[in-house]
């Protein structure tokens, strides 16, 4: 099979290559997907799973890519739950080989059935945005209606999910951004929207959680918008200012096949807007990771030539 490659940390994007690599191995309670589109982040050259296995063993080189939507080719022994043809969609473990290939080895239960009007770029751009928003909002944060939330980067590929999903909780949202984003996300629904380069934390006032996606003197500076009991969420970094008399939360993003479920059930409805800015192919991959090529919303990678 074809896949994108990674030699070694030290190489970064520009070590990245299309190459070709032996079919992957189901093992205990895996699936092998057919991959026909796959969801990227740029920063995970950086991340030490992208590198080594669970046992911390190098693993180069290595597949990046960790969205996965396509067609189940194989099970594993023991695998239940799934079956073979069966189009499916989810994330493909930090610490084994991932999606930016023909076919993905990848835990059953990390995958959720994808309905056949959902088409494989949606549901490739959805699991990580989806679930981040979704687990920073409400199990950690647990935001409930009549709340304030405070999300930063509102148009951004989580940021604009997490808008999307406040608001259907009935909480009331202001969105952080750049000048040129505030009307994408009014357009969204936020109840306000705040420009960074300006004193944003001014026109912010009380809020009782903060959605941080940037770090840094951002991420510092909202501690003290958070009223006592509220909840300062990052996927950034780990907060290292507090709110008085509420929480500080640094999170990475877990599997959870029974929410993918629900927000691909959002997206049927309509009730939730996946941004996708891009579509390449798989013989554009390496090019996409490129600082130079980002674009408005999630740049997702077409590797089968089937759409749906």
């Amino acid at each position: 099979m074809q896949a994108i490659t990674a030699p070694d940390r030290e190489a970064g994007v520009s070590g990245l290559t299309l190459t070709d690599l032996p079919y992957p191995h189901a093992a205990e309670n895996d699936v092998v997907v057919r991959v026909h589109a796959a969801g990227f982040t740029r920063g995970e050259l950086d991340w030490p799973g992208t590198w080594t296995d669970r046992a911390g063993r190098d693993r180069t080189p290595s597949v990046p890519g960790h969205e996965v939507s396509g067609v189940v080719a194989e099970l594993g022994y023991g695998t239940t739950g799934l079956t073979v043809g069966q189009r499916v969609f989810g994330l493909t473990d930090w610490a084994r080989d991932g999606s930016l290939a023909e076919y993905v080895a990848v835990e059953a239960r990390n995958l959720a059935p994808l309905p056949a009007d959902v088409d494989h770029t949606t549901a490739a751009a959805l699991p990580i945005s989806g679930l981040t928003a979704w687990q920073g909002l409400f199990d950690h944060a647990r935001l409930v209606a009549g709340r304030t939330v405070l999300i930063h980067g509102a148009a951004g590929a989580v940021g604009s999910i997490a808008v999307q999903l406040a608001l259907a909780a009935g909480a009331r949202v202001i969105g952080t951004g750049r000048p040129a984003d505030g009307k994408d996300v009014l357009a969204l629904g936020a109840h306000l929207f705040l420009d960074l380069e300006a004193d944003w934390a001014e026109g912010a006032g009380e809020v009782d959680v903060v959605f941080d996606v940037i770090g840094g003197d951002v991420l510092d500076r909202s501690a003290s918008l958070v009223r006592a009991g509220g909840t300062l969420v990052s996927i950034a970094q780990q907060p290292t200012v507090r709110p008085r008399d509420g929480q500080a939360v640094f999170f990475v993003v877990e599997p959870d096949r029974a929410r993918l479920a629900d927000l691909a059930q959002r997206v049927r409805d309509g009730r939730l807007d996946v941004r996708v800015g891009a579509v390449r192919p798989l013989t554009e991959a390496v090019a996409a990771f490129a600082p130079e090529r980002r674009v408005p919303g999630r740049t997702i990678i077409r590797v089968a030539d089937d759409p749906r």
